[in-house]
Formats: C-alpha cells, structure tokens, sequence
C-alpha cells in the first residue's frame, strides 16, 4: 500500500466512524463528500481493509442501491446483513429494504 491510498483509507474510515447507528450510507456518498467524486471503488476497497479496526462500522457502507455489494468480505456469508439487522435495519434478498429512509448522506448531515 502506498502512503496516498494510507492517507485516503484513514479519511474513509474517519466518516465511516461517524455514520449513526441504525443508519447506512454508500462508497459513493463517502468518496464525494472527500472530494474523490468518482472513487466510490476506492472507499469499497477501503472498507474491505478496514476489518482490522474493529471501530469502522464497514457494514454500514452499501452500494448506491442498498445492496450489501461487500457481504463477501465480512466472516460468514450473513455476518454483513445480521449487523445491519442487530441495529434495526431490515434487509431482504440482500438489499436495505428502507434504503431512502436510512440512507445517510454525510455532504448533507456533517
């Protein structure tokens, strides 16, 4: 890893770290509001790294359609949706069923 992509992984993980609970928001909602509109890939590859810090609510972070897009980096194939389920969140053939309402966006709430 190089120290750009280190850098641009502790900012994800700083917002991550500040997405209410029973909330969820996407890679791309993450990317923009670092100003890397467009790295929403990058964010994902971050929160698959991040499983070492166990304060980065990775399992908060979907794809811009509430699919849990990153299931299959979380231990087990459920782990991913029995977290989001833990805090309330219903998710239903692997997508947040109350997507618009959960959706958090921190551009607009930071």
């Amino acid at each position: 890893m190089n120290p750009i992509n280190d850098s641009f992984f502790q900012r994800v993980y700083e917002v991550a770290r500040l997405i209410p609970y029973g909330r969820v928001t996407s890679y791309g909602a993450i990317a923009n509001y670092l100003g890397s509109r467009g790295s929403a890939r990058m964010v994902g590859w971050a929160m698959n790294a991040s499983h070492p810090y166990n304060d980065v609510p990775a399992h908060r972070v979907v794809n811009r359609n509430g699919l849990l897009t990153g299931k299959h980096h979380f231990e087990g194939s459920q782990l991913m949706k029995e977290l989001l389920e833990s805090e309330g969140i219903e998710v239903k053939d692997d997508a947040v069923v109350k997507f618009k309402e959960l959706y958090w966006d921190p551009s607009i709430e930071l």
